[in-house]
């Protein structure tokens, strides 16, 4: 014996669930919206609709669960009775879920409840024979000879309907996400044609960079990388490295100018037990660790002329012999070299090579200075923001005003610079928001200057007080605000400097003792 539905319930509440479905594209929300009519017109209680997802299936949507409820509605496939019908693809009732081992009730949602009064019903939701996830309702009742034969006819209308609206959202999702993926690979081509790892730049200047990078890496040549110090010179050699054939090899890196000249050679080329006083082990040189990969040595400006001839013949013949040491050992390096220094004019002053600068020189690339791409820095400061903030655990940003004054502001350290200066004002920040007076006194002390200067260029002098306000705040500042030590900057005395802090209404940030 079926139930009896009553038939305009049943029309009312299939086309309240059309209607739903077709609403939006708000996936969750259309499908508790279903599981509340079947509730409310059908009287199937705690419905839930759980989808497959790879190797199992998990409640996305429920009537009368709560969240922590659904979190817990998540079944492996043949596992408990939904993942039995997600598995099998077949209806399964439950008259009495009291008496079913097999029903597992993971959600929890009917603790208290008296089993013996409720039966699971539980459907496939299919799109043709795919399988995309389950249906499932409660039912109460009274008679256990009653037959759910209806209500299976039911929920499989529904979960059909169900099925096309799940295709219709994946199938929309997925465009979504093709579309995502083809902005973003838009917006790094107007980036530019060219990307570097782990290096940042859309101005022509390093747009010109990448490229080279690009053209030089699959080569064998030298490479020297020229440019000021802090403008990424190790970055672009350990670049041109791993996109050569020699990725899988060393990067070994090395200093020139950070080892005495006595220990230079031992470092370079190793050093045979004996060698030396203190040499009480044999010990490889840079090079010989670099065999197979590449070499970079950093700052080859600074390398002594006594070791010059013998970087040349490793670079000519691929040997050279330890410290100490009669066996020829040959090495496969590629080298990258650096400098920060005018090799020309060194090589016109007898510091430095001409037959090793022409082998250095091969391809050379000079890397711009930062305030040379000024439209690179906010997205710098914005990375080293991103990087310093989840170090601090702190959410600092900058003031419009602020990133002005850092877009002005000359750099002389360049990148590295900013950013250690970028992290200086994360970890010392008090507040959220930088502002123009939280930025180091020299930043500042520039943008006075500029400001100044402009007020020159347009004709729009300042007077005389306003002229010693400024100077008696840029000296407060230098002094860290302490009155006696401006006042010895500035040539007058404590007491003038008092009357004029007085007389300017200058706010003193700190007072003096």
């Amino acid at each position: 014996m079926g139930r009896g539905y009553n038939k305009t319930i049943e029309l009312t509440a299939l086309y309240e669930i059309s209607k739903l479905l077709g609403s939006s594209l708000n996936l969750q929300s259309n499908l508790r919206g279903v599981m509340k009519i079947l509730s409310e017109y059908l009287d199937m209680k705690r419905g839930t609709v759980s989808l497959k997802q790879d190797y199992e299936v998990k409640i996305i949507a429920a009537q009368g669960m709560s969240e922590e409820e659904i979190k817990r509605g998540r079944y492996r496939l043949g596992e408990g009775i939904i993942g039995k019908v997600a598995k099998l693809g077949s209806p399964i009732v439950v008259p009495n879920i009291g008496e079913e081992p097999l029903f597992l009730n993971k959600t929890g949602v009917r603790d208290g409840l008296k089993k013996d009064d409720i039966a699971f019903l539980c459907v496939p939701i299919k799109f043709k024979n795919e399988v995309l996830g389950v249906l499932s309702v409660d039912r109460l009742f009274k008679d256990h000879a009653k037959s759910f034969e209806e209500d299976i006819r039911m929920l499989k209308i529904i979960a059909s309907l169900i099925a096309q609206s799940v295709k219709l959202y994946q199938k929309v999702e997925q465009e979504r996400q093709a579309f995502l993926q083809e902005r973003e690979q838009l917006k790094q081509q107007l980036k530019g044609r060219y990307n570097v790892h782990n290096m940042i730049g859309v101005s022509d200047r390093m747009q010109e960079v990448f490229e080279s990078v690009h053209r030089v890496a699959p080569s064998k040549a030298n490479v020297l990388l020229r440019g000021e110090s802090g403008t990424g010179k190790e970055l672009v050699a350990k670049a041109i490295h791993y996109m050569s054939n020699r990725a899988k090899g060393p990067f070994i890196k090395f200093n020139c100018a950070s080892i005495p000249e006595g220990l230079l050679e031992s470092e370079l080329f190793g050093h045979e037990k004996g060698a030396f006083t203190g040499a009480t082990s044999m010990r490889k040189g840079k090079f010989e660790l670099a065999h197979g990969g590449t070499i970079f040595l950093d700052e080859i400006g600074d390398l002594p002329l006594s070791l010059q001839p013998k970087i040349l013949r490793v670079l000519q013949e691929k040997e050279f012999e330890r410290v100490g040491g009669e066996r020829t050992i040959r090495v496969d390096v590629r080298l990258i070299a650096a400098t920060s220094r005018n090799l020309e004019t060194l090589v016109n002053q007898g510091y430095f090579r001409e037959d090793l600068f022409y082998r250095l020189n091969v391809i050379p690339l000079l890397l711009p200075a930062l305030r040379e791409r000024r439209e690179d820095i906010p997205m710098l400061i914005e990375h080293f923001l991103t990087i310093f903030n989840r170090e601090n655990n702190k959410k600092v940003s900058l003031s419009p005003e602020a990133l002005s004054i850092l877009m002005t502001y000359d750099w002389q350290g360049n990148v590295r610079e900013l950013e250690n200066t970028i992290e200086r004002l994360v970890v010392m920040s008090k507040n959220e928001i930088i502002k123009p007076s939280d930025l180091p006194f020299n930043i500042r002390e520039q943008d006075m200057k500029i400001k100044f200067s402009s007020h020159i260029k347009d004709a729009l002098p300042l007077t005389i007080e306003e002229i010693e306000k400024t100077k008696i705040i840029a000296a407060l500042e230098k002094s860290g605000w302490i009155q006696s030590r401006a006042s010895k900057m500035l040539g007058i005395t404590p007491r003038q400097i008092g009357y004029k802090i007085k007389k300017y209404n200058i706010h003193v940030l700190h007072d003096n003792p």
